[in-house]
């Protein structure tokens, strides 16, 4: 069935007024359990794993008073506790306090804990930001050609790690790299605040995430990764402060995160034109759900544009997007290769959005000059399902590669209500095919028409992926129980 204009809105506010219900009834359950914490002087939260041990970086010299740095405080207690990885693991609990450091490493079976009122502030001393090489993937580092600065929170080839908390915060002062990059001054890519490569069972949950140098949390190389209940804030004009960027990675799930972003909310990659054609490693296996993002500049959701390892099997629902510049975004180009396809969105609830639905083959920002210009990337079967969409500027513009263009598109009950200063053309289409169902405006000729009878048609897997079988521990720790 069609959505009447103010069926559109009602469906938009009753969202947003579920998820404040949501987020009041997360605040009590906070409460609920600071009051346990309080009174019994433990710590209880759910987790993939439980730990056999526990400290406080109070134990190592942890000083939180905002000024004196703490990286040698972190890197010491990483180090004593990761000798319990064979015996139970061990967790690392940050109290309250604002807690400065430069970046450390993680250890396996290990868990890293901020209280409510703790606060990580990244260090402004680039003496405690080293450096590393670029990723394989990638050729280069994203702003300059040289490699990176480690990321605040940093682990590579790890097994079974969680980073939560109850909402504490991790600052990354970004202000201090904005000024830099936009100066010219960097000679090396800003860090992330978390990142973790090759490593599996990854848990990233109840966190506030705020102005990030670069990237938020950035997974590659990695598998079975879970991040639910993240709080990403940035500046709306911050550069390339993306919230969630699976890169490369297997059987990920994304869910109920709220986001507010000066790039991408969500942005999934699987490495850059040559380079990540030869690493060959695809993001695949993608759940995202529950998902607010506000970004006028950028995506809810992007596919790309480094999607050269390739991209496929994500499924996207229940996607809220405010003052966002598109809702869902293919992005790649002459010599990216590989391919974007099986591509499942269903029920997207969007206000104000310059477009709802925007792919493009032209996305030319090449690491070097060495890439292969006969690699044309195969983006095939993308299906959008349950849309409904309020003042919006135009319903969608897509525009694939000449001799070779974009496949196997599917729209479906989608309702779109265009602004009042609206551009005369709804759609813009070029070498794109598939076919549409119940679509509001009517979309352009190269996307036909079945009828209202084909409403249902556009796909969404029933299947179970492993991700979504994955079962949290009631775990309950003790202070100071190394």
């Amino acid at each position: 069935m069609e959505f009447s204009r103010s069926h559109v809105i009602a469906q938009v506010i009753k969202t947003v007024s579920v998820l404040v219900v949501v987020a009041l009834l997360s605040l009590r359950g906070a409460e609920s359990r600071r009051a346990r914490i309080q009174q019994g002087g433990s710590l209880e939260y759910k987790a993939i794993s439980c730990r056999s041990h526990s400290a406080s970086l109070k134990d190592f010299g942890g000083v939180a008073d905002g000024k004196t740095s703490n990286t040698k405080a972190f890197q010491a207690a990483i180090a004593k506790l990761s000798q319990y990885a064979s015996d139970g693991g061990a967790q690392l609990y940050i109290p309250a306090g604002k807690w400065l450091t430069g970046s450390f490493s993680l250890t396996s079976h290990f868990t890293l804990y901020l209280d409510k009122d703790a606060v990580l502030l990244a260090s402004q001393d680039m003496n405690e930001w080293p450096t590393l090489k670029p990723l394989p993937s990638y050729g280069r580092g994203r702003d300059a050609a040289a490699g990176r600065y480690t990321s605040l929170i940093f682990g590579t080839n790890l097994t079974d790690v969680v980073i939560t908390g109850d909402n504490g915060t991790i600052d990354g002062q970004g202000a201090f790299w904005w000024q830099n990059f936009h100066r010219g001054k960097l000679k090396y890519t800003r860090p992330y605040l978390i990142e973790l490569m090759f490593s599996d069972k990854i848990q990233i949950s109840n966190l506030t995430l705020l102005n990030s140098p670069s990237w938020n949390v950035h997974p590659v190389y990695s598998s079975n990764i879970l991040v639910q209940g993240i709080t990403i804030i940035a500046p709306v004009k911050s550069p390339n402060t993306d919230g969630i960027n699976p890169d490369s990675c297997t059987n990920v799930r994304i869910e109920d995160c709220y986001i507010v972003s000066g790039d991408d909310c969500i942005a999934v990659k699987s490495g850059w034109d040559e380079y990540g054609i030869a690493f060959g490693m695809p993001t695949k296996q993608l759940i995202i759900r529950r998902l607010t993002c506000i970004s006028p500049y950028s995506a809810a959701i992007a596919l790309g544009s480094e999607m050269s390892g390739g991209i496929q099997d994500v499924r996207a629902e229940d996607i809220v997007a405010i003052q966002t510049e598109s809702a869902v975004r293919i992005k790649t180009a002459i010599g990216r290769g590989a391919y974007v396809k099986d591509i499942y969105v269903k029920r997207m609830s969007l206000h104000t959005m310059k477009w709802v639905f925007l792919m493009s083959g032209n996305y030319k920002a090449h690491p070097d000059n060495k890439y292969d210009p006969n690699a044309l990337p195969v983006i095939q079967g993308i299906n959008y399902r349950d849309v409904v969409a309020e003042d919006v500027t135009v319903a969608g513009r897509l525009e694939g590669i000449s001799g070779d263009p974009f496949t196997g598109i599917c729209m479906s009950n989608v309702t779109i209500g265009m602004a009042n200063k609206a551009k005369k053309m709804s759609w813009r289409c070029s070498d794109v095919a598939g076919i549409t169902s119940g679509v509001t405006p009517p979309p352009c000729d190269l996307l036909a028409d079945q009828g209202p009878q084909k409403i249902t048609t556009c796909d969404f897997p029933e299947d179970t992926l492993p991700i979504d079988m994955v079962e949290f521990k009631e775990c309950s720790y003790r202070m100071g129980s190394v």
